[in-house]
């Protein structure tokens, strides 16, 4: 049987949805119920966003959960910076992987993106951070282009590739040989972020779990129905 581990990003993705933020309060309480259901790994934020996010950060970090906490950076060094002010020990390094984002990101330059991705990972490891690297929107991604995406982040130094469906486009057919590729041909684990455009993001999860991933997201309030299952 398959150790699935669980990564929270209701306090980074969650406040993503329209009209939703959560003061410290809020995320302080979100954090200790996510904590004391036994979730392993809380996305707590996005430190680069400026100080009170940094500040709410921080205060989470100093709670003594036994949840691993997780910072969202861009491909960015000044990114990690944000997130060792913070305290935090793991980072989520972000970087576009279809060919409509890195049009928008990256002027279209896959050499540029991977560049910033190589460099910003080696800044993250040589500061002993624990580095997961996402790949956005990986479900409109060429195949082969985000297998060399994955093993490259593996080459050089990432614990982990999570696999997003950004856009929330999949079904649990094509979400099965989209992940089982990357599990077959990675020595890391695979992590899946599903999003509920759908309603098959429970459903997605499901076949990354059968397809061999080992790592979730989810988030508290964009798809609580059907958690029960994956807890």
């Amino acid at each position: 049987m398959q150790d699935i581990q669980i990564n929270d990003t209701t306090l980074r993705d969650g406040e993503q949805a329209a009209g939703v933020a959560f003061n410290l309060e809020e995320k302080i309480a979100i954090a200790v119920l996510l904590d004391s259901i036994g979730v392993q790994e809380l996305e707590v934020g996005i430190p680069a966003m400026g100080k009170e996010e940094m500040h709410a950060i921080a205060t989470i970090n100093n709670l003594g959960l036994n949840a691993q906490l997780l910072g969202w950076n861009r491909a960015v060094t000044s990114d990690i910076d944000a997130s060792l002010s913070c305290g935090l020990k793991r980072v989520h390094i972000s970087i576009p992987v279809s060919e409509i984002q890195i049009a928008v990101k990256f002027q279209g330059q896959r050499q540029a993106m991977l560049a910033r991705l190589k460099e910003t990972i080696s800044y993250a490891c040589d500061r002993g951070l624990y580095v997961s690297v996402g790949g956005e929107d990986s479900s409109r991604a060429d195949d082969s282009f985000l297998l060399d995406v994955a093993q490259s982040a593996q080459s050089w130094g990432a614990s982990r590739f999570r696999f997003c469906d950004t856009v929330g486009l999949l079904d649990p057919f094509s979400t099965y040989q989209k992940v089982n590729r990357l599990v077959l041909n990675l020595r890391i684990p695979i992590e899946m972020h599903t999003h509920n455009d759908l309603g098959l993001a429970t459903a997605n999860a499901l076949a990354g779990i059968k397809a061999g991933q080992n790592q979730l997201t989810r988030q508290l309030m964009g798809w609580a129905k059907g958690l029960e299952m994956l807890l």
